[in-house]
Parts: C-alpha cells; structure tokens; sequence
C-alpha cells in the first residue's frame, strides 16, 4: 500500500524505514527536511515531501496518513493537514504517546468532517526496525482496514504483534496502562539490584547475576537482557545519574487508576519513585535509566 509518514525521528523513522523494507510506498515529511531525503535515497519506494500540500498531492485517495510526533504537537498538525487537503474518506493515525482522551475528541471532531481517525499506540522502541513493533490500535473497522497491511508489517512475530483493541481512544488507552506496568516492572528490577548491592559481605557482582537470570528464570525478559547489557559495560553505571524522567503516561494511568477506583499500588509507587529520583543519587535509579536508554534510546541525563 502507500502512505505518508509524518515526523522522522528516532521512531518514525525507523518505522519509516521497515515499511519501505516491507515493499510499501511511502511519502515521507518532517520539519526537517534532511531525514525524508536520507530515506528517498536509500529506498526507491519513498518519495520526500517537503511540505504538506505536497505530501497530500502525492497519495491515492482515500489518504492513509501515519502521524509521529509528540503528543502536544498532534492538533496543530492535523488542522496543518486539513488546511492541506485532506477529506473526507481520508485517514489519520496518531501513533505517538498521546492521552487517550484526547484521541477520543480528534476522533469526534474528525467524524464530523467525514474523516477517519485511529489512535495506535506503539511499541518497541529502537529496536523495532528490526524486531518489529508491538501496536495497538483503536478506531472504526473500516479505517483499520486501510491501514491493516501495514500494521502487519510493522508488527513484531510475522504480523501478529498487532491487534485492533476497541473503538477510537482504546489504543492509547491501552498504551498508557503498558506503561504504566513498565514503570512497575522496572522499578521491581532496580530495586531488587539495589538490594543485592548492599549486601557487600558477598560482594555480588551484578553483571554476572543478570546473565545467569537471563536463562531459565522466571524473570528473564527484554528489559533483563538490557540491564545485563549496560553492567557489562559499566558494573557501577558510574557514568549514569539516578534522575528518572516520565513521560506523562505513568501519571495518566494512576489518575485513571484513581477515577476508577481500582487499586494499582505497584504502578502508583514506581511514579512515585520517578520523582524521589530527583531529590537524591541511588543505584536503583541507574539501573532503571539503563534500561530506559536501551529500550527506547531515551535521553538520559549523565553524571554530573
């Protein structure tokens, strides 16, 4: 199929790049216009766009459009690209970390104008490219049908890391409580190695302890693999600060978790220690920005 991709960063264009590995013709755009022109040299199935008219005028009707940027960016780009052209019929995906809620009023306002809308939240990180993504995506069944040859190239396992999850606002909402548990699961590993640290009777070594978790434990996942990882590298992570950021969508789950009143003590107390993070240096902290840099190639603020 043929679709736009909007916004070519460390996710969009990567993802850029699979869809174009995976036979699909794209017509790439960013604010920067070095990215798009990488991507046409490289691949013979992407046209660059240089603005948005341009963009529009080079896809089939109905318009299939994949938008990635920061969340507080997306409105202004969806009323970019209506004053672009685009119609009824048409179809935007917000594929960033964008609050459910507000998916669910673009889909509204976007309705009304006869133009379809899917929020999919997206997952992977940097290494998608290669691995594949996993998506989850919300809208009416007839835009999940445009784009659906493009989810399974995407996905992760040959397709099937895809899954059209409910109506509009459901992909982001889904999204948001993945992060919410990666937060927990996260903060369960640093302070587990926090412990282990402390024990200097045995003196441990931490690296040596995630490879042997890596086999065979119940334990063992991606973001073990990623802790294995950077110990190998710096057994202390001397060179890391403990100053977790968050995103936004740890903090979006607990208040939902709040208005719903469904008891998330673990994902509640892993934001908390986002902020605690940034009073005092701990290990734990490193050890959660270690997989934090791994997974999603997140900035992560160094020693100082």
């Amino acid at each position: 199929m043929k679709l736009a991709m909007i916004g070519l960063g460390r996710m969009g264009g990567n993802m850029a790049k699979r869809l174009a590995e995976g036979g699909h013709e794209l017509v790439a755009y960013d604010v920067d216009s070095a990215p798009g022109d990488a991507l046409e040299a490289a691949y013979p199935t992407v046209e660059a766009a240089h603005d948005l008219r341009d963009m529009i005028a080079r896809l089939p009707q109905p318009r299939v459009i994949w938008v990635m940027v920061p969340h507080q960016y997306v409105d202004g780009t969806i009323d970019a690209l209506i004053d672009a052209g685009v119609s009824a019929g048409d179809l935007i995906i917000d594929g960033g970390n964008s609050n459910y809620k507000e998916g669910q009023r673009r889909g509204e306002e976007l309705k009304a104008q006869g133009i379809y809308f899917s929020d999919c939240g997206t997952s992977g990180g940097v290494w998608g490219l290669e691995n594949g993504y996993s998506l989850m995506i919300g809208g009416e069944d007839e835009a999940i049908a445009l784009i659906a040859p493009a989810l399974t190239t995407l996905a992760s396992n040959d397709g099937k890391g895809w899954g059209h999850v409910g109506p509009v606002g459901a992909g982001h909402f889904v999204k948001m409580v993945h992060n919410g548990i990666e937060y927990g699961m996260m903060q369960a590993f640093a302070e587990g190695f926090e412990l282990m640290k402390a024990k200097e009777e045995f003196d441990l070594d931490m690296h040596q302890i995630a490879r042997v978790w890596q086999h065979g434990s119940v334990v063992s996942s991606w973001l073990l693999d990623l802790t294995g990882d950077a110990l190998e590298q710096d057994g202390d992570l001397s060179s890391l600060s403990d100053w977790m950021d968050d995103s936004g969508e740890g903090r979006w789950t607990v208040n939902e978790a709040i208005d719903l009143g469904v008891p998330t003590p673990v994902l509640a107390l892993a934001l908390q220690m986002r902020f605690r993070s940034r009073e005092s240096d701990a290990f734990a902290g490193k050890i959660v920005n270690a997989m934090r840099a791994g997974f999603g190639g997140h900035s992560i603020k160094p020693k100082a």
